[in-house]
């Protein structure tokens, strides 16, 4: 691990290009949205998402060239298999709900070191929160420390995600009653989890490392278990820039949505 103060360099970088970032998308949204749709998965960019992803390869990669770069909207360049130190990066994480109008939108980057997030910024304009972490430093809310809750069941639990997920039959146990609210932004979901305003994050199918690697560290430095199905903790900077499946929950609450989701399958 290195030095504090080398962390809190990267982790003002960070936060520092998150910000324009997402100032540029909200001006660029405002005076108007062009759309395309991704041939691999049929989800939607905008050029809001692309003039973000600019701004931020500009900024950081001058900065710091010896890192490594992934990105949602960049091509994957493999050579990053071979750095250190890592840019991963979702210049706007929840697109469709920065389509519609919808606050739950974010831009996320971490500095993955040896593949584990070491610093990690998180900007949600529309809400005016900046959620920032550095390894062994803690985690905050616009400068204020955060904490998860003190939920203990998950009856009456107040878990962020997709609620027909956990109505769908294939689940061997139903779900007790639960307050289900959906975020459109894994990243923010994770940060809802680490500042304690929900219990629990549960995302079943496989998320891309850029959806979850700024997210991990803040929610891990609040005092949150994060991981997958299995209990698995997450590496980054692999082959292939994914993870199985999403757990985010207190201390508490965790041992107990793994023994309900261990037998999801990793195939996905």
């Amino acid at each position: 691990m290195r030095p504090s103060i080398v962390l809190e360099d990267d982790l003002k970088l960070i936060l520092d290009a998150a910000q324009e970032a997402g100032d540029l998308a909200r001006a660029i949204r405002l005076k108007g949205l062009e759309i395309e749709y991704k041939a691999d998965d049929n989800s939607p960019v905008t050029n809001a998402d692309l003039a973000a992803d600019e701004l931020l390869t500009t900024r950081l990669r001058a900065a710091r060239p010896d890192y490594g770069w992934l990105s949602e909207e960049t091509a994957d360049a493999r050579d990053r298999l071979d750095c250190r130190r890592i840019f991963v990066v979702d210049p706007i994480d929840g697109t469709r709900a920065f389509l519609n109008g919808r606050p739950w939108w974010s831009v996320a980057i971490a500095v993955v070191e040896d593949g584990l997030p070491v610093a990690a910024a998180i900007y949600a304009p529309e809400v005016e929160e900046t959620y920032a972490a550095a390894a062994g430093l803690g985690a905050t809310c616009n400068g204020v420390a955060i904490g998860p809750s003190s939920a203990t069941a998950i009856e009456d639990c107040r878990m962020v995600g997709d609620p027909v997920v956990f109505s769908h039959w294939s689940w061997p146990e139903p779900w007790p009653p639960m307050r289900v609210e959906q975020r459109s932004s894994t990243a923010y979901r994770m940060c809802l989890v680490a500042s304690g305003e929900f219990d629990a994050a549960v995302a079943p199918l496989r998320k891309s490392d850029w959806d979850v690697a700024a997210g991990d560290l803040i929610a891990r430095e609040a005092g949150c278990f994060v991981g997958d199905h299995t209990g698995e903790g997450f590496r980054y900077n692999r082959a292939r820039p994914s993870q199985a499946s999403l757990i985010c929950a207190t201390p508490a609450l965790a041992p107990l949505i793994l023994a309900r989701v261990r037998h999801m399958g990793a195939g996905n």
